[in-house]
C-alpha cells in the first residue's frame, strides 16, 4: 500500500509516517517512480509505534523493542545499557499506573450506565427525566 492508504488506515499524518522511516521504525518499499509502498504489517507496527510513544518512549528505545514485540518473540540485546533498561522500566512503571487509572474510570462510568440504563429504560425513569 502507499503512504497515503497507510496514513489513512492508521490515522498518521504522512509526514509522520516518513519520520518514523527516517528514525528506522518502520522501512518502505520504493516503486521505479519512487512512490513509496508499504506491506499490510506496517498497519500494526505503526499503531505499536504511536502507543509506544503515546506512553512516553522515546524513538531510539521503540527502535530497540520492536524485535520483542514480533511473534515470534526475538530478543536478544547485548548494547542494552543501563540507562535504557532504567528509562524501560519507569516507562513500564508509568504504564502501569495509567492502565490503573483507566481501569477505575472505565469501571466508574460502567457502574454510572448500570445505575442509569433501568431508570431511562422504564416508562417511570422516562417521565422522571422528562420532568427534569
Amino acid at each position: 500500500m502507499r503512504i497515503g492508504e497507510l496514513s489513512e488506515r492508521t490515522g498518521t499524518p504522512r509526514r509522520l509516517l516518513r519520520y518514523y522511516e527516517e528514525q528506522g521504525l518502520i522501512a518502505a518499499e520504493r516503486t521505479p517512480n519512487g512512490y513509496r509502498e508499504y506491506d499490510e504489517f506496517y498497519v500494526d507496527r505503526v499503531m505499536q509505534i504511536r502507543g509506544l510513544l503515546d506512553a512516553g518512549l522515546p524513538t531510539r528505545i521503540i527502535k530497540q523493542i520492536l524485535p520483542c514485540l514480533d511473534k515470534p518473540r526475538v530478543i536478544h540485546f547485548s548494547d542494552a545499557t543501563p540507562e535504557m533498561i532504567t528509562t524501560l522500566e519507569l516507562q513500564r512503571d508509568r504504564m502501569t499506573a495509567r492502565i490503573q487509572c483507566l481501569t477505575r474510570n472505565r469501571d466508574a462510568v460502567a457502574e454510572y450506565l448500570d445505575a442509569v440504563r433501568p431508570k431511562s429504560a422504564t416508562p417511570e425513569g422516562e417521565r422522571a427525566q422528562g420532568a427534569r
